[in-house]
């Protein structure tokens, strides 16, 4: 039997579920241009913290959050990657929309004047950026986008600071936040955008995981970590070959492969969502210091999910639920205390994030934008026509990850894994079997269903960009072959 960390570890320090119960509640519905603080977690599952019933990873600064606003349980990336994922947290794009991920051209000039800190910087607001940015946009809208901007890569993890120590990157996020907030003017709104490089690990170091020593080495010596989910050799031999040979598998060996690797990486990448807590929980406890705390909106999520050797599988990329499903936190000071401490089932996009600050700030989104504010569902106020499905993509041109196109509602996924020969599809049926363990495409039960995603999934991808050709999602690469092509 799997044992549980002691539950008091790091928390006494911070007691956030304490400090946000002495946030006042405002007499009317307050401030029209509150502060806004976006945390984005990197590589982090929905079900990876511990108010979401996991039982190993402690993440009580979130929990507090959540204790005293709205937490999310069916939040999605509508693709499962970085790079793509906060570009359409930028602009509220669908990645086949903004055509942004590893190896293209950076984000057109439209969508990054529909960008969220373009926008709030233009109805007033100062803008500010920590960490790890993501994603390459012109020259020119960086100074448009930020008053101030701090970027951090791993890579290492701990940098080297002028008196010799070293300091990791998620604590050095924090420093960053914490003067920001004090270089503040009282009257004038600010959105701080908190990009945490954790808990990812350094790619180029295929043993380790790099936490804090100081901060959260010490956590989770004594837990043995559950087996991976869906750990069974059959369920990783009944996926089809490419994805038995893809980047899933690949990154497999790197860290997941044995029990002792397993166990030692789980450990530390646990330790680095921690980390991330931990940080999180300092600039809470300093808003709370600077009378800050009862006028800022709090909203936490991560960029994509991580199967943790779950199926067989590292990273990310595919269309199943650990890929898909990420964590979302949103926490309003100013919500009556009888509308706390709720959990939301809508079906929720990393879309809906840039219209979901905008919205705070007062900004109407503008039309560009296919995600919805999901302020209403913090405040519980009724919503006509909340969406029942969600195109989710992966156009990333690489040979070890195969690209694909699907919805998924709230009964079905439907993936098609385009560039195969011939294209392979998945149906899932979440009612019957929410592991995603069969495939139902020729299971003549389900034919009518079929039908239907496939021309479901047809009509989303052509409303949001078409189907998928070199020319349309070109590569910086491709454009460089086909300037070539003209010189000759």
């Amino acid at each position: 039997m799997p044992t549980r960390p002691n539950s008091i570890l790091f928390l006494p320090l911070f007691a956030l579920a304490t400090l946000l119960t002495l946030v006042p509640i405002q007499s009317t519905r307050a401030a029209a241009s509150p502060n806004i603080i976006f945390f984005l977690s990197d590589d982090h599952r929905s079900d990876f913290l511990s108010i979401a019933n996991h039982p190993v990873v402690k993440t009580p600064n979130i929990d507090g959050l959540a204790k005293q606003g709205v937490r999310f349980t069916n939040m999605f990336v509508t693709t499962s990657i970085c790079a793509a994922s906060r570009a359409t947290i930028f602009t509220g794009l669908y990645e086949r929309t903004h055509k942004y991920t590893f190896g293209t051209p950076p984000i057109a000039n439209a969508h990054c004047d529909a960008s969220y800190p373009i926008l709030l910087r233009k109805a007033g607001y100062t803008t500010g950026f920590i960490g790890k940015f993501g994603v390459a946009i012109p020259r020119a809208y960086r100074p448009k986008m930020f008053d101030y901007f701090k970027p951090l890569h791993r890579h290492p993890y701990f940098k080297k600071q002028p008196d010799g120590s070293k300091r990791h990157i998620t604590q050095l996020a924090g420093d960053h936040a914490i003067q920001f907030i004090d270089q503040q003017k009282p009257d004038k709104p600010f959105q701080l955008s908190v990009s945490f490089n954790a808990p990812h690990a350094e790619d180029a170091d295929k043993k380790n995981h790099y936490p804090h020593p100081k901060v959260v080495q010490h956590l989770y010596k004594d837990v043995t970590i559950p087996k991976p989910h869906l750990s069974d050799p059959a369920v990783f031999n009944a996926h089809p070959q490419f994805l038995r040979k893809s980047m899933n598998r690949d990154r497999y060996f790197w860290r997941w492969d044995t029990p002792e690797k397993f166990q030692k990486n789980a450990k530390d990448y646990f330790r680095m969502i921690s980390g991330v807590d931990y940080a999180i929980g300092r600039v809470v406890k300093h808003l709370k210091q600077k009378k800050l705390l009862q006028n800022t909106v709090i909203i936490f999520t991560g960029d994509n999910g991580y199967y943790l050797a779950s199926r067989g599988f590292a990273g990310k990329w595919s269309h199943f639920e650990e890929s898909l499903r990420v964590p979302l936190v949103i926490f309003d000071p100013r919500i009556p205390k009888d509308k706390r401490h709720r959990v939301n089932k809508k079906m929720v996009l990393n879309l809906d994030i840039a219209p979901t600050i905008l919205a705070y700030a007062n900004i109407t989104p503008p039309k560009l934008h296919q995600g919805r504010p999901l302020k209403p569902l913090v405040d519980d106020a009724p919503v006509k026509n909340w969406r029942t499905d969600f195109l989710c993509e992966h156009l990333m041109d690489h040979p070890a990850i195969p690209k694909w196109v699907g919805v998924r509602d709230q009964r079905y996924v439907y993936a098609r894994y385009f560039q195969q020969n011939p294209p392979y599809e998945f149906l899932h049926d979440l009612k019957t079997d929410p592991q995603q363990l069969k495939n139902l495409v020729a299971d003549p039960v389900y034919k009518q269903t079929l039908a239907k995603m496939r021309l479901r999934t047809n009509d989303l991808r052509d409303q949001h960009g078409g189907p998928y050709t070199r020319a349309r999602f070109p590569t910086r690469r491709y454009l460089q072959q086909q300037k070539n092509k003209k010189k000759r």
